[in-house]
């Protein structure tokens, strides 16, 4: 891979959930190295440090969590990715998932300047295609798919300056997904893929029709990792651990197919707790996929220090 330009973007937001520790994930990512990892690789990186939420006086709604400060994180990170995806490629550093109904938009509205289409990857164990109104928790970083495709039940939330089309969003990894936000997808053209179709099919011929679509579109990449697509054996510092995920290699080959496709334009690693975390094996790990997705290969991997 030729050398490029990559953004890191800090939003330790921490309000999409009730269970708290995600606003340390920025810069356990830092710690972990990832500016080292990508460098070493001979990208130009540059960190422009962490995003606020912008002030509001959307009044909180019963029922859901945190609304007001999930809207200002929202503008804010519209803003911002919009702004990074001018310098570079930038890799969004969360941060709970609720942080992708800025990103996305945000990524997506470049796209839109540059008369390219915007196609999602998703990897996530849950499908977030949640709405304010369908949401039993409350937790609104299980809503961000369905927002930026567009769907109704976001009162309060800007206006979207792009919308995503559903038939340009592909999940991968599937394991928990509410009723309503079955119905919904069933109603709209989602490529959703459970660990069943992983377990049959394995992970490259699920991914490679999707990417095929991507390349012939001409249209930009985003993918949005989230540390619950791992199984929590390998990946334990988050909260919505769901047994069965991909495993480590599983997971590599996704990214090195997406390295080797040279279509992803844009990354969210999100979902990063580090107060659950052990020695930080898992922001280590998350930093390896994030490398692997940027050219490192195989051969390449160096070998852990002795902690």
């Amino acid at each position: 891979m030729s050398s490029q330009e990559i953004v890191l973007v800090g939003a330790p937001m921490d309000c999409g959930k009730a269970r708290k520790g995600c606003l340390m994930g920025p810069d356990a990512y830092r710690t972990a190295g990832i500016a080292r990892a990508l460098t070493d690789l001979g990208h130009n990186v540059t960190d422009l440090g962490n995003v606020a939420p912008d002030p509001n006086d959307i009044a909180e709604r019963e029922g859901l969590v945190n609304l007001s400060e999930t809207i200002g994180w929202t503008t804010a990170l519209m803003r911002s990715a919009g702004d990074a995806m001018q310098r570079g490629l930038p890799i969004f550093l969360g941060g709970d998932h609720a942080l992708s109904l800025g990103t996305v938009p945000g990524v997506a509205a470049h796209a839109a300047n540059q008369d390219r289409p915007q196609f999602v990857l998703w990897l996530d164990a849950h499908s977030d295609f949640n709405t304010l109104e369908t949401t039993s928790s409350g937790n609104l970083h299980g809503t961000p798919l369905a927002y930026a495709t567009g769907q109704p039940g976001f009162d309060g939330f800007p206006p979207l300056p792009a919308i995503v089309p559903p038939g340009q969003t592909c999940i991968i990894g599937l394991r928990s997904v509410d009723l309503p936000e079955r119905a919904l997808m069933e109603q709209i053209d989602v490529r959703g893929f459970d660990m069943r179709s992983i377990d049959e099919f394995g992970v490259a011929a699920l991914l490679a029709p999707f990417l095929d679509d991507v390349a012939k579109a001409g249209g930009a990449l985003h993918v949005s990792l989230d540390v619950d697509f791992l199984d929590p054996t390998h990946a334990p510092a988050v909260g919505t651990t769901v047994p069965g995920g991909a495993t480590v290699r599983e997971a590599h080959l996704v990214m090195e197919l997406l390295c080797d496709s040279g279509l992803m334009t844009s990354l969210d690693l999100v979902e990063l707790n580090p107060m659950l975390d052990e020695r930080g094996r898992t922001a280590h790990l998350m930093v390896d996929l994030a490398a692997s997705a940027l050219g490192r290969r195989i051969f390449d991997r160096p070998t852990p220090r002795m902690m």
